[in-house]
C-alpha cells in the first residue's frame, strides 16, 4: 500500500493503543507521549532518533526539574521565576553543544512535557513516590519514543515496496 496509507494505519492503530494504555494500564499524559512520540520523527527516527530522542527529552525534564526546584524554595515572586525560567532555557541552548543533544527543540519538548506534567497531575517536583511529575513525565516520553519507533516498523511494513526500474 501506498507510503501514506500505510502511515495512517500505523498511527492510528498504535495511537488508539497509546491511548487506550495510558488511560488504563498505564497513566501517564497521553499527550506528553504524543509530543514524544512526534520527537521520535523530528529527530530523525530508527533507533538513532530513539535514543537522540529520548536523551534529549529527558535532559530538557531533568533541566526544569531543576528549574522547578528552585522555584518550588525560592521567593515566589513573577521575576524570580522568570529569572529561573531563563536560566533553564539557556541551559537547554548550552547542552545542545552536546552531539546526542543537538537538536534543541526536543530537549524543550521535555522541558514543557515536566512542567505540563506537574500542572495536570496537581504535583509538585518535590511530590514523593511514583507520582513524582519527573518520573511521570519521564515514562510517557519513553513509551512515547517507543511508539514512534513501533510506528516506524508498522508503516514500513505496510507500505508496498516498488522495484527498482533499470
Amino acid at each position: 500500500m501506498p507510503p501514506l496509507v500505510a502511515a495512517m494505519i500505523s498511527l492510528g492503530v498504535l495511537g488508539a493503543i497509546d491511548t487506550y494504555i495510558t488511560a488504563t494500564v498505564f497513566p501517564v499524559p497521553v499527550w506528553v507521549t504524543f509530543i514524544a512520540w512526534a520527537s521520535f520523527y523530528a529527530c530523525g527516527g530508527g533507533q538513532q532518533g530513539l535514543v537522540k530522542s529520548v536523551v534529549s527529552n529527558w535532559t530538557g525534564i531533568i533541566i526544569a526539574s531543576l528549574t522547578l526546584l528552585v522555584i518550588q524554595y525560592g521567593p515566589q515572586h513573577p521575576i524570580f521565576v522568570a529569572l529561573l525560567v531563563g536560566l533553564g532555557t539557556s541551559a537547554m541552548v548550552m547542552v545542545s553543544s552536546i552531539k546526542i543533544l543537538n537538536f534543541p527543540p526536543a530537549i524543550v519538548f521535555g522541558f514543557a512535557s515536566l512542567v505540563g506534567t506537574t500542572a495536570a497531575t496537581n504535583t509538585s517536583v518535590v511530590t514523593s513516590g511514583m507520582n513524582h511529575p519527573t518520573l511521570v513525565a519521564m515514562a510517557a516520553m519513553l513509551l512515547g519514543g517507543a511508539f514512534g519507533l513501533l510506528s516506524e516498523i508498522g508503516t514500513s511494513l505496510l507500505s508496498t515496496k516498488k522495484p527498482a526500474t533499470a
